[in-house]
Parts: structure tokens; sequence; C-alpha cells
């Protein structure tokens, strides 16, 4: 089994702002592009079995300035749907929904952890089968809760793993048990 590359696009306005972004295609800011290109000379020589990206343009251009300009679309590593929450910050989300997260909470008009559990899943299911490593470029609540599923944990313990815009972080197996080898670096 290979290896499952994560990177977190770059920064975008909203991201730096803390609105919460899924659908809302934003390009990145200069010091998102600057974190992008970053990345290419840490993956660069590397042969990657498959090099997959969200949909969205912050993501596809993160791909594509750390080196990677023919990455695979996969509609599956779209950022958690927020719904009514889309734009908004957890600040003012807790003015009328006290305590919400991603986690715990509902989301109106958006996806629930089972559902982005079930898609999640299917890239996990696939990176385990290829032979050789997998890179995905996608976002942060989105990769957070990837990192759970690859360990076998619910989409909820995704709160645990803070991740930063433009960084890269490696999921990996130690003889049978699934392991982060490498976390927001």
């Amino acid at each position: 089994m290979g290896h499952l590359y994560l990177v977190r696009h770059g920064a975008t306005e909203w991201s730096e702002s803390g609105r919460h972004t899924s659908v809302t295609d934003l390009p990145l800011l200069p010091a998102g592009e600057q974190a992008a290109r970053a990345l290419a000379p840490r993956l660069a020589g590397h042969d990657f079995a498959v090099v997959l990206t969200s949909p969205r343009r912050r993501a596809r251009h993160t791909a594509e300035l750390a080196g990677f300009p023919d990455a695979v679309v996969d509609e599956d590593l779209v950022e958690w749907c927020y719904g009514d929450y889309e734009g908004v910050t957890t600040e003012e989300i807790h003015r009328t929904d006290p305590g919400w997260t991603i986690w715990t909470g509902s989301t109106p008009g958006g996806e629930t952890a089972a559902e982005v559990a079930t898609r999640l899943d299917r890239v996990a299911t696939a990176a385990r089968a290829r032979p050789g490593d997998t890179l995905v470029f996608a976002h942060g609540h989105c990769l957070r809760a990837l990192a759970a599923r690859w360990l076998g944990l619910p989409v909820a313990e995704g709160r645990i793993f803070g991740l930063d815009t433009g960084t890269l972080s490696v999921l990996a197996d130690d003889r049978g048990q699934p392991i982060v080898q490498r976390w927001n670096s």
C-alpha cells in the first residue's frame, strides 16, 4: 500500500478571514500562490501513481503551482458543503447556534458527516488499493476528515487535526496499521 500525500490549498481571502468556503470558488491570494510554489521542490522528483485535485480553482491552482498541472479532478475531494453557513464565520454562526462546530453540529442546507465520510472513504479506499503513492490537493475540513477516515475514525475526529493552508501531510501504513507519518508541514 502506498502513502497518501495531502496538500491543503494556499491561502484565499476567506481562509484568511475565517469564512467557511466550500462551493464559492475563490482565487489564491499572492501569499497562497507563494506557499503553493514553495511546495514544488518538496514534491519534485517523487513518482506519484496518481495526482488528484478538488475541482475548486484554489485547489487546482495550488496543484499547478506545486508542479502538477495535469492533476486529475476528483469530485470526492470538494470541501465539506457548508450550506447556509457558506461565507459565514464560526463567530457569526455562534450568534444563532451557540457551540456549533462542523464536527458535531448540523449544517442547514449542507452535508452531513455521514455524507462526507462516504465520499472520502472512496478516496481512502482507492489510495489503499493503488500501487504507489497518491497525492491529493484539497481543503481544510475535507483533508482533516480524510485523515480521520484513513485512521478508521469517525469524521468528527477530524477536529483533532489542525491544518494550515499551503501545507503538506502524509498518511501511511505501518505493518498494517494506518498512521499519520507527517502532519501540517
